[in-house]
């Protein structure tokens, strides 16, 4: 495993088998990996892109399934990348997003979701209008190819 795969075991109230990257402290390179959160609730989605994302680059990807705590990792380095499922337990997508905006997240944000396509355009908007630079919004599950545009890489 390469140090951007570096992972450490999630706290207790993640999904079991889920790891966790180390952190970076500076703006990347252009470079540089990228650093992306990926935020679902779903497991096997998240082992998924987890491996896209390696397929795609050598970023340094942290798996999140509790956006509360997805959050956290704001508070030690902004992702470059941020993935979202709008359909999340307790705090939902739109709720995140507005939650990090309020942080100050300057980064690229990748919608995801099951729902019909208006509802993910309207998330989209919104998610703009709140300052955020929605960079795709994509129908559960997301390929490979609509990754690689999104990243641009």
């Amino acid at each position: 495993m390469s140090n951007s795969d570096h992972m450490a075991n999630p706290p207790s109230s993640s999904l079991p088998g889920m790891t966790m990257p180390s952190h970076a402290t500076d703006a990347p390179s252009p470079d540089a990996p990228l650093h992306v959160l990926v935020l679902d609730d779903d497991p096997l989605l998240l082992e998924v892109m987890h491996e896209m994302l390696t397929a795609c680059g050598p970023h340094t990807v942290v798996l999140e399934s509790d956006a509360r705590r997805a959050l956290q990792h704001f508070d030690h380095a902004m992702p470059d990348v941020l993935i979202c499922d709008l359909m999340l337990p307790e705090m939902d997508g739109i709720e995140f997003l507005q939650a990090a905006a309020a942080q100050g997240y300057q980064g690229k944000v990748i919608l995801i979701s099951a729902l019909e396509d208006g509802v993910r355009e309207a998330a989209g908007e919104l998610a703009r209008a709140l300052g955020l630079q929605v960079v795709g919004s994509f129908r559960k599950p997301l390929g490979q190819n609509q990754l690689r545009a999104a990243l641009a890489c």
